[in-house]
């Protein structure tokens, strides 16, 4: 939904559990984004997104500051999506967002359904990354000139 075109392949302790693996997913994306981004030059900066999902509504914003933070806020009815810890929403993003050096905002306000939630959750982060990479000019997006 970003229109970011990437190939991942992971090998983990899945054994154990999906923490670590998603969490280190998320590191890689993040590290992927601060590359390809450089200096940001031309970039939108900002960029957000609404999802509805049948019963769930996602609400993602970022903003590729160079500053990581992750504002969280979220209810899961379920603690699992199958055999997905619904908890490694938060840990995917968190990581993808400090490590890629930027704001991100997820709320979901309403949403019965666990698997809509998540999926809303993750098509709105796509879909505001991608607003936010978006060449929109030449310059650096900040009055400091660097982000």
């Amino acid at each position: 939904h970003s229109k970011i075109d990437m190939t991942i392949k992971a090998k983990g302790d899945l054994h154990i559990d999906d923490h670590h693996t998603i969490e280190d997913v998320g590191i890689c994306i993040g590290e992927a984004l601060c590359e390809a981004l450089a200096d940001k030059k031309g970039i939108a900066r900002y960029g957000n997104s609404t999802v509805p999902m049948e019963d769930a509504k996602a609400v993602v914003t970022v903003d590729l500051s160079g500053r990581p933070f992750l504002v969280y806020k979220v209810d899961f009815p379920s603690e699992k999506i199958g055999e997905f810890d619904t908890e490694c929403v938060e840990e995917f993003l968190r990581s993808f967002s400090t490590v890629g050096k930027f704001n991100l905002h997820a709320e979901v306000p309403y949403g019965a359904n666990s698997h809509h939630i998540a999926e809303a959750i993750f098509k709105a982060t796509g879909q505001a990354i991608g607003a936010a990479v978006e060449i929109v000019g030449d310059d650096i997006p900040s009055t400091k000139g660097v982000l």
